[in-house]
Parts: structure tokens; sequence; C-alpha cells
């Protein structure tokens, strides 16, 4: 139901724009989310967006160079990744949260997002 895309190669300081599109019909009911886990490492939360796009979080480690986006009339999300650095090297994953269906939740927990893409393969060469 999750289909990311737009990873690729890009130099230090580059810029990146990945994309999510989503088959669901409720799409505009869910939550959203981008998620990456570099080799050997968990996979970490990057930031996370609300159904209706008006609210957003973010990791400290992008925080003021990614930005999330939705565009709930084309079930797509986005996220434009400007000022690479060598760590944001990993496979970006997009993930989504219905809340109707959840208890307790919060948008940093991977095993809350009850839907994910395959991931996109993001790689920072300095």
């Amino acid at each position: 139901q999750l289909q990311a895309s737009g990873g690729g190669l890009v130099q230090v300081g580059g810029s990146l724009r990945l994309s999510c599109a989503a088959s669901a019909r409720s799409y505009n009911r869910l939550d959203m989310g981008w998620f990456r886990q570099a080799p050997g490492k968990e996979r970490e939360f990057v930031t996370a967006i609300n159904r209706s796009g008006s609210r957003t979080y973010y990791a400290d480690s992008v925080k003021g160079r990614f930005t999330i986006s939705r565009d709930n009339a084309k079930n797509m999300m986005f996220l434009q990744m400007n000022s690479l650095k060598p760590e944001d090297t990993a496979l970006y994953y997009c993930a989504a949260l219905d809340a109707s269906a959840s208890g307790v939740y919060s948008y940093r927990r991977p095993a809350d997002y009850q839907y994910w893409g395959q991931g996109t393969l993001v790689t920072v060469s300095s």
C-alpha cells in the first residue's frame, strides 16, 4: 500500500526529495511518518505529519534540514532533505499509522505504525 521512491547517491551538502505514494482510499485519515535504518543500526524516527498536515514532528538530528509534507488529494507524502550529511545515509521507509486502530501511540515508535513501504536507499558521500 505504500511505495517510497526518490533515493539515490548525493554528495555532502546536497539535497534529495523522497516521495511516498499510498494506495489507501482512506489516506487522509492516516498519520504518516518517515523512518530510516542504517547498516547495523536500529530503525529510527525521522519525521511525522498528522493526517491533515497541520502538525509536523522531527528528530533533533534532522530539524532545520528536512521538511515533511503531504498532498491528500494525490495520496502522496514527501520528504525534502537538504544539507545532507554522511550520517544521513540509510534506507528510508515511509509508514502509516491508523490512530483509530491504536490505543496509546507515539509517532516516534516504529511499532505503532501498521503499514510500511519497502524503503528507498539514500547514500551521502563525502
